[in-house]
């Protein structure tokens, strides 16, 4: 059977078509090939926008340091504020797999927190501490990368 130029277009076309749909179901469902979104609620998160910039100009105004000390990464927030006035939270990300992202509740003593040696992995952490001092929003973000 002799193939015309024709009927090698339609072959070609449909070859072509058949490996690129191969290659699309073959990473949707690949688990090597994680999609998932940086947070689950996008849109959500994107309403409250402006308060985060509020709230990020006004932690400008605060030094926060971070320490590596043998127990663990030690947040340290200035002497001066007074500790039973701040309420907030400190969300760990993980860039690399969301499975290792914690958030714990801001609880200061002596004007510092501790983080556990244990709960922090080596490699790269996205920081934000969100907190409330005297009805007054903050927010200070910071990438470390962290080594035991």
């Amino acid at each position: 059977m002799k193939i015309n130029w024709g009927t090698g277009i339609v072959i070609a076309f449909i070859g072509f078509i058949g490996f690129i749909l191969f290659f699309v179901f073959k990473m949707s469902t690949d688990h090597k090939a994680n999609h998932d979104l940086v947070i689950e609620e996008y849109y959500k998160a994107e309403l409250g926008y402006q308060n985060e910039i509020d709230a990020t100009i006004n932690g400008k105004s605060i030094k926060i340091e971070f320490v590596k000390t043998s127990e663990g990464l030690s947040i340290k927030f200035p002497k001066n504020i007074e500790e039973e006035n701040i309420t907030g939270n400190i969300s760990f990300y993980r860039p690399s797999n969301k499975h290792l992202d914690f958030d714990l509740p801001l609880r200061l003593s002596n004007s510092h927190l501790l983080i556990p040696d244990k709960r922090l992995l080596d490699g790269r952490w996205d920081i934000k501490i969100f907190w409330n001092y005297n009805e007054k929003d903050y927010l200070h973000k910071k990438s470390i990368t962290y080594i035991k």
